[in-house]
């Protein structure tokens, strides 16, 4: 809910806003590799996808290993009480620890925590080993991008216009021009782009 992803010889980092995967429905979201999920956890939430749709997230969800997120997002979600969204551990970005009643609750919880974004993708980059490292987008994503940590953009464009809402790259103030993307998906009632970055 993305992707910004770091190069290496391993899976790229990518930046997004994981959905739970027992939430995933085709709603209005901005994906710097925003997971969707794989068809049959759509029909199990009782969620509509395409067979478009479900072929082009299935990869992204069985490539992620670990979730970059900040402390706005886990606060929001309450840390998905203690299940990744997306991958098997997660990275929360903050300059607190988490609460100790949230820990004492989840002791098993796969979350570690950083205290830099640029601290926290070194660190996702370690545990995912070869896997793929999902950064959220917002200022969290921003940021990534702004220190250069974004290797791959993916996003999901719905036919909906909101009011209101946070900024994709959060406070980024850079100009961002992408080249044309290299994979486009049509679902139904979205559109799914995904950029890789040049540098």
């Amino acid at each position: 809910m993305a992707s910004s992803c770091p190069r290496q010889k391993s899976e790229p980092v990518w930046l997004g806003v994981p959905a739970s995967r027992r939430q995933i429905r085709e709603a209005p979201r901005m994906r710097l590799a925003v997971p969707a999920g794989p068809a049959p956890a759509c029909a199990a939430s009782g969620a509509a996808t395409t067979l478009a749709s479900a072929d082009y997230v299935r990869p992204f969800w069985d490539a992620v290993k670990v979730t970059v997120i900040g402390r706005h997002l886990f606060d929001t979600t309450n840390g998905w009480d203690g299940d990744p969204a997306a991958g098997d551990e997660l990275v929360v970005i903050t300059h607190r620890p988490l609460p100790q009643a949230w820990l004492a609750g989840h002791p098993d919880a796969p979350f570690r925590t950083a205290g830099s974004v640029e601290a926290g993708i070194a660190l996702a980059k370690r545990l995912a080993g070869d896997g793929l490292v999902c950064v959220t987008a917002g200022d969290l994503g921003g940021q990534a991008f702004s220190a250069g940590l974004v290797d791959e953009i993916a996003m999901d464009v719905a036919p909906v216009v909101l009011g209101e809402g946070v900024r994709f790259f959060g406070s980024h103030a850079g100009t961002i021009l992408l080249d044309d993307p290299d994979q486009v998906v049509r679902g139904d009632r979205v559109l799914h782009l995904h950029y890789t970055v040049r540098r």
